[in-house]
């Protein structure tokens, strides 16, 4: 059996007898001697040369994608009968590291403070004497509000994180319940906890239904102190209706680091807002446990038994 692996992620695998690898450029067609494979790992790799990969396999009967989301391997057009599995669990650390991060430096007025000294400018509105409680104001994760929609392993990582600096969470996912020791609750309550919110973290996969979910709706609800914190896919924000509740002052500001369209446009209006931050779809990028997963993935397949993380399509 032949695995092929992906130039852009150095996997130490210790391989089971009869498999084989061999490497692919992640922006360029397969070789003609790679389009016998059974299995393929993707992580990074281009929306065109995905497709043309789904089209040249024509033995896969596996990928294992090292991305949470699944989006750009479904997009790719691979046949119904090729188990597709997700990178699900291997970015829980670091994108709720930088998640913590983004609320922080939201919080700690980060993004202005950087501007002033951009500009050689001694923010004083900013430093000396402030008010421990602004109700105003998002400024301090002491008895904040923060609601997470979309409360899976990103989540449960963030949530004590959050806890431990004097928020109280509350998840929003599709059951109800106590999952990791925070309450979640459905999609049907969740509009009664915007007017109290502080914090909205967004952590929803792509899909049709979650095109646009933050849209004007969710945020008119959000009182204007609120920040929106955006980690898991671009096409879940309405850009022009974030936009347009910014410059109407009724959202404190937005922590984003995926957007509808990236690289985000030089054109983009939000590259000038003042309480905007900005950065690189960088939270995720360094899947931990990558190795592990396919290995483990890579042994039931050869076995016949149960995949983790299959995608159900």
């Amino acid at each position: 059996m032949k695995l092929l692996i992906p130039d852009s992620i150095t996997l130490d695998l210790s391989l089971p007898s009869g498999v084989t690898t061999s490497e692919y450029a992640v922006d360029k067609p397969l070789s003609d001697d790679q389009t016998g494979a059974e299995a393929i790992v993707v992580w990074g790799n281009t929306a065109e040369q995905l497709r043309d990969t789904a089209a040249r396999l024509t033995a896969v009967r596996w990928v294992q994608t090292l991305a949470a989301g699944p989006d750009a391997v479904l997009a790719a057009g691979f046949g119904p009968d090729v188990v597709i599995t997700s990178g699900a669990g291997l970015h829980d650390l670091t994108v709720a590291e930088h998640t913590l991060g983004l609320t922080l430096a939201a919080a700690r007025r980060l993004n202005l403070l950087v501007r002033a000294q951009v500009g050689h400018r001694w923010a004083r509105e900013l430093g000396g004497n402030q008010p421990v409680h602004d109700p105003t104001a998002f400024r301090t994760l002491r008895d904040a509000r923060v609601v997470i929609w979309g409360f899976g392993g990103i989540a449960a990582t963030l949530a004590p994180y959050l806890t431990a600096l004097g928020a109280t969470v509350t998840g929003v996912a599709r059951s109800a319940g106590k999952r990791h020791g925070f309450e979640v609750v459905t999609e049907d309550e969740f509009p009664s906890l915007l007017p109290e919110t502080d914090v909205l973290i967004s952590i929803l996969p792509a899909t049709a239904s979650t095109r646009h979910a933050v849209n004007a709706s969710v945020l008119a609800l959000l009182p204007a102190r609120a920040w929106l914190i955006s980690v898991g896919r671009g096409s879940v924000v309405d850009e022009s209706a974030l936009l347009a509740a910014l410059r109407a002052g009724r959202l404190g500001g937005a922590a984003m680091d995926v957007f509808e369209t990236e690289p985000l446009p030089v054109s983009s209006p939000l590259w000038d807002e003042p309480n905007v931050i900005i950065t690189p779809h960088a939270a995720g990028g360094r899947p931990v446990g990558a190795a592990e997963l396919v290995l483990s993935n890579l042994s039931a397949f050869l076995s016949s038994g149960a995949l983790k993380n299959v995608v159900e399509r």
